[in-house]
């Protein structure tokens, strides 16, 4: 890590809510507000001139909306995480967010100290769900698996999704009803069956396996 700030744009067609998140994002040193986007077009524009590490960006806005551009920032400017603000928790709505390339996804009540993590997971590389949304999206309701050649059970599969999904450990044994050692445990055997070192890897099997459609 460096002490350069973390670079982030923000997006959404109503100023309150610009002026609200920037002073909770200046209050930390490690974040530097470059920009602010009013509606989608001007979005992916802001982010080829100022190239943020962070794009914070509701769904929900004029001219294009966030999954329009957060599928034009992704295939265009690959190194600008794209982190969705949204009041929206439907499991089904947050899954065709991820599905236009989006890495994270916050919902618009959480604490100043959970968007900050947020922002900072998706800058390093990882992705990050709300603590409210993650346990939703283990819990089912997702479409018929795909072929598995990784020999998953039907609980690494629920543990691969949570993991997928950027919960800690904690929130998907209390989602899932287990011990914290038992998913410690899941997460050991997933690695071993798939061959993944990280986070980032586990997701694009989830992905591979339709897990996250």
């Amino acid at each position: 890590m460096t002490d350069t700030p973390i670079k982030v744009l923000l997006a959404d067609d109503h100023e309150l809510v610009r002026d609200g998140i920037r002073a909770r994002l200046e209050k930390t040193e490690a974040l530097e507000v470059v920009g602010e986007a009013t509606n989608g077009r001007e979005a992916v524009d802001l982010v080829g001139a100022l190239r943020p590490d962070i794009i914070l960006m509701d769904v929900s806005m004029p001219m294009m909306n966030g999954l329009e551009a957060a599928d034009l920032i992704r295939r265009k400017y690959p190194r600008t995480g794209v982190l969705v603000l949204s009041i929206y928790d439907n499991p089904e709505y947050v899954r065709g967010v991820v599905q236009s390339g989006a890495r994270g996804y916050i919902l618009k009540d959480i604490s100043a100290a959970e968007m900050i993590t947020a922002i900072t997971s998706v800058a390093n590389g990882g992705y990050y769900f709300s603590s409210a949304i993650g346990p939703t999206l283990v819990g089912g309701g997702q479409s018929a698996p795909v072929e598995d050649p990784y020999g998953l059970t039907e609980r690494e599969r629920q543990v691969l999704t949570a993991i997928a999904m950027g919960q800690p450990n904690k929130e998907v044994a209390k989602s899932l009803g287990i011990s914290v050692r038992t998913v410690e445990s899941h997460r050991l055997n997933l690695r071993e069956k798939v061959g993944c070192k990280n986070a980032a890897q586990l997701y694009r099997v989830a992905q591979e396996l339709g897990l996250l459609d």
